[in-house]
Order: structure tokens, then C-alpha cells, then sequence
């Protein structure tokens, strides 16, 4: 296995996504609406993690690319949880790619408390050998979502998925207070959107304090 000839359509699928991705919220901008896209990221899993991956569900060096699903990822970020819906809609509209499945962490939130949306995707690679399709995992979530995921992230590195009893207490609380707060600031989106809007304007005018009508 080359690994640098085996993730190049990898890397180029996640970086021409980051602009298609990001192009949607510039499209809301330019509307002068409210965009349902905070900012989107983007990464190839790193090789380790792969063959981790790989061992830990018994799949074959050959099979990679059929059977790991995330091994080009991008996060699209939201401020409430109702702009996931909308990002996933907009996403089933594309025509550049392909949805083979959606998995809803955030009806139905992992025992860990984990929330997001899953959206797996075929996309087409323009290589100089032709078309390559490959897997890519789009992750949508809340600000609030990511932090905790992040979170959990780093500790299940840390100890391996076996965590201390105090510990997965406390990531279980955690989330639940991340739901909450994703809850809270859904009840006064519309607040919320307003005053950025105004903020927006004031900017754009250079702070001077005035709003256009």
C-alpha cells in the first residue's frame, strides 16, 4: 500500500468539498439571509487512525475504500439545531454527489450522549486516470454538539473507549447541558438573528454606530 497515492483523491475530494460547502453559505450571505451554515472543516484521517480503525473492525488492507466511510471528513457547523435540518435538505438537492446513508445522532443521541448528522456521500474525483469515486462522511452539528464532541474525542484517545465511570457521568451531564443550551438559544433564534443582523450592518458601515433603513 502507497498510502500517499491511495489518499490523494482523498485530500483533493475534501478540499474541492470545503469550497462547494463553504460556496453555500456565501450564496445565504449574498441574500443578505440568515445562513444556516456557521463555517464547514474539512481532514483526511491520518493513516494511523485508518488501520486503527481498520483492526478494530476487522477490515481487510484491500477493502478500505469500500468499507471505512470517514476517511475523507468534513463538519459543517450550525447555530441551531433547526439549521441542520435545513443543511441536510440542501444537501440531498445537490446533484455533484451521491447520499448512500444519513445516520440521526441527534433524535436518536448515542448512550455516550454523542448528537449529529451523519450524511455519507459518493463523490466523483476528476483524476488524469478518469473518474474515482469515493466515500467522504459529512458531519453536521451544533457549535454546542462540536464542543462536546471534541471533548469526548480527546479522552477516548486518552483511555481508549474504557472510560471511568466518574468520567462517562460527567461527558453524560455534559452533553445534557449542551442540548439544553442548543434548546435555549433555538427559543430566541429569531432574537438572535436580528441583533446579528443589525451588528452586521453596523460593521459593514465601519462602526460608526448608524443602521442603514
Amino acid at each position: 500500500m502507497i498510502w500517499d497515492d491511495f489518499l490523494a483523491p482523498y485530500k483533493q475530494a475534501v478540499e474541492e468539498l470545503k469550497v462547494k460547502l463553504k460556496g453555500m453559505r456565501t450564496q445565504f450571505e449574498r441574500e443578505n439571509i440568515h445562513s444556516p451554515i456557521e463555517f464547514v472543516t474539512g481532514r483526511v484521517k491520518p493513516v494511523p487512525s485508518i488501520l486503527d480503525k481498520a483492526e478494530k473492525k476487522g477490515i481487510a488492507i484491500d477493502q478500505l475504500g469500500e468499507e471505512v466511510q470517514d476517511i475523507a471528513g468534513l463538519r459543517m457547523m450550525c447555530q441551531f439545531v433547526d439549521d441542520i435540518k435545513t443543511v441536510v435538505e440542501l444537501l440531498r438537492m445537490r446533484n455533484d454527489f451521491e447520499i448512500i446513508e444519513e445516520r440521526d445522532y441527534i433524535s436518536h443521541e448515542k448512550s455516550s450522549g454523542y448528537r449529529s448528522y451523519h450524511v455519507v456521500i459518493k463523490y466523483p474525483v476528476q483524476t488524469i486516470y478518469g473518474e474515482k469515486k469515493i466515500l467522504a462522511e459529512i458531519q453536521i452539528r451544533t457549535l454546542a454538539m462540536n464542543f462536546w464532541a471534541t471533548i469526548e474525542h480527546s479522552l477516548n484517545y486518552k483511555y481508549r473507549g474504557q472510560f471511568p465511570e466518574d468520567i462517562k457521568l460527567r461527558l453524560q451531564r455534559a452533553a445534557e447541558a449542551a442540548y439544553l443550551l442548543d434548546k435555549e438559544m433555538s427559543e430566541i433564534a429569531l432574537e438572535i438573528q436580528e441583533a446579528q443582523r443589525v451588528f452586521s450592518r453596523k460593521t459593514d458601515e465601519g462602526g460608526s454606530g448608524k443602521v442603514r433603513p
